[in-house]
């Protein structure tokens, strides 16, 4: 009876959730032609200088995305929050999209729609929304999804990067980002994603790399699997080279299995 209730609670969560999203979607889209700016609460450690960079400070500041240079970014002031970010639209569709953490936005011309502060949640539903049903690549709108305060976003992820009707580059950066958020419950869902026969092979290249920057015991037993079985030379072969990266005993164990089968 509570694992019921837990699960209601949860599906209709989502769906809240994936309906504010829409709405958001709405408000972007009636904007035909110019730039529509959004701006919501960024996860704790993220921050930026407003213009250049966006940085991690819970992975040791590790330098997340950047526009022009990024010279002694890490000696620069960062500031927490908030995410802002700029949606150019021309003929009802989105054009191209940046993503800046901290400072302010410049004065609005004419041709600019300010959305103002939105929710976190609608915000990254919303984006990943745009980044899937948009036939601009939208690998822009996929990245601000991932820095959003308070949501668990590797379940849309990866819902994102097995819809075949996405840009690939949008599946493709959902799945890199899928790697970096999810630990082991997202191993799963990159190892069916390599697997999977029927998949587009970039995509699946995509997730074997995204497999081989989770924790070893996570990702190296998954990256084994394929290498010993996918179907796909390349796929294969991707395996193969990060599992050589990894110094991982298990790889080289099947490097001299290999090998030896060879002889």
């Amino acid at each position: 009876m509570r694992r019921d209730l837990l699960l209601a609670l949860g599906l209709n969560a989502g769906l809240t959730m994936a309906l504010a999203g829409q709405s958001l979607v709405r408000r972007i889209t009636s904007v035909t032609d110019g730039e529509v700016r959004i701006a919501f609460a960024a996860r704790e450690g993220i921050c930026g200088d407003g213009r250049t960079y966006i940085r991690d400070r819970n992975r040791d500041g590790y330098y997340m995305h950047s526009h022009g240079s990024g010279q002694r970014w890490r000696e620069r002031f960062c500031e927490d929050g908030p995410v802002r970010v700029a949606i150019k639209m021309r003929e009802g569709r989105v054009r191209s999209a940046r993503t800046y953490v901290g400072g302010d936005w410049p004065d609005a011309g004419s041709g600019v729609t300010d959305l103002g502060t939105v929710g976190a949640r609608p915000a990254a539903e919303g984006l990943l929304e745009l980044a899937r049903s948009s036939t601009y690549s939208g690998d822009d709108l996929v990245f601000p999804s991932t820095i959003a305060d308070s949501v668990t976003i590797w379940p849309s992820l990866l819902a994102l990067a097995r819809d075949r009707d996405a840009p690939r580059t949008s599946r493709k950066q959902a799945v890199f980002w899928v790697s970096q958020a999810a630990g082991d419950k997202a191993a799963d869902g990159l190892g069916q994603l390599a697997e999977d026969e029927d998949e587009d092979r970039e995509v699946r290249e995509q997730a074997v790399f995204a497999l081989s920057q989770l924790p070893k015991d996570e990702g190296v037993p998954i990256l084994i699997r394929v290498a010993r079985t996918n179907k796909s030379p390349d796929v294969r072969r991707k395996a193969l080279f990060w599992l050589g990266q990894s110094e991982d005993p298990r790889a080289l164990a099947l490097f001299e299995e290999i090998l030896t089968k060879k002889e």
